[in-house]
């Protein structure tokens, strides 16, 4: 039977030779069990395609900085504290790899918690039934009358609870980035958002002294920035709006003030793609001068594996 229709024949097509495509992918970038056998390495299990490239060029970003004494600062959401991550982060801070570190207000909570009771994270859908989300008493007193008893015209909310712990000598205060941040002299900066946590429901809350602390954090980590042109590298973890703002902001004013605040590196880290992180992280600051990472996945995934390549890395490079 006859169609009503005509087709195209492809019999003028044109082709041409495979040896003059350029081709994307090669056996040479492949994944080899064989190399990692040999060295146990884990970097040999990365492919040098993709996602598997960039953790290795990230860390290589992250121990290139370290050696040039360029800033290396970690902004870090609450989930990533929740994931049991801290040690990770405070061994880079005692290895000089990482500057600084910037948390949002429920990060400094859990953290906060962590030292004193070794446990942290309610069950909100329980307790919000009754009203008592966020309504224990000692978590609310105790960093309350911390930001009372040191926040001044000086001193912000990292700086007071990383003293208050020490100073109290919680019993799991090794696992505490405040803790360490204070003792190791390298800023932990807390951007807290008013009416966002489970501190600002007490009645010892203070609203005055917590926007002194909370602005004085943000001087101090505007000023982390202003090092960074030329070779450091900033890193949003797990923060959908808190700290991406924070860090565009910030870099405005850097380079509002003269500031070299270009041809640097930046890398976000979440379990999805969120609109503030990929335009404020990866893409509006860099614009061509300096490299934007996204990598989506798990946290006590992707720090660990972070970890392992920036400890090999200095291993192998010697910085």
């Amino acid at each position: 039977m006859e169609s009503y229709f005509k087709k195209l024949s492809f019999e003028k097509v044109k082709t041409y030779p495979v040896k003059e495509r350029t081709n994307k992918v090669s056996v040479i970038d492949f994944s080899d069990p064989e190399n990692y056998s040999g060295s146990g390495d884990l970097s040999a299990l990365f492919p040098a395609i993709l996602k598997g490239k960039e953790i290795q060029e990230i860390a290589h970003a992250v121990v290139e900085a370290k050696g040039k004494g360029k800033p290396v600062i970690l902004a870090l959401g609450a989930h990533v504290i929740k994931c049991g991550l801290s040690l990770l982060i405070i061994d880079l801070m005692k290895r000089g790899v990482v500057t600084s570190v910037a948390m949002n207000g429920a990060g400094a909570i859990h953290d906060y918690e962590i030292a004193f009771l070794g446990e942290t994270s309610e069950d909100v859908a329980v307790e919000i039934k009754e009203g008592r989300f966020g309504m224990v008493e000692e978590t609310g007193s105790f960093m309350n009358e911390a930001f009372l008893t040191h926040v001044n015209e000086n001193v912000g909310m990292g700086e007071a609870l990383g003293r208050d712990i020490i100073e109290k000598d919680y019993p799991h205060s090794r696992y505490s980035i405040m803790a360490a941040g204070y003792n190791l002299k390298i800023p932990v900066t807390i951007h807290s958002a008013i009416g966002t946590e489970i501190i600002h429901m007490h009645p010892q809350a203070d609203g005055k002294v917590l926007g002194q602390g909370t602005f004085n954090d943000f001087q101090l980590f505007t000023g982390q920035l202003c090092d960074i042109g030329e070779g450091g590298v900033f890193f949003n973890i797990g923060s959908a709006v808190i700290l991406p703002e924070v860090f565009l902001k910030s870099l405005s004013i850097v380079r509002n003030m003269g500031h070299e605040a270009s041809r640097f590196t930046t890398v976000n880290f979440d379990m999805i793609s969120q609109y503030r992180p990929l335009e404020n992280v990866v893409n509006r600051p860099i614009q061509g001068e300096g490299k934007g990472y996204n990598i989506t996945g798990h946290h006590e995934i992707l720090v660990p594996l972070l970890y392992n390549q920036i400890l090999n890395r200095i291993k192998e490079e010697k910085v």
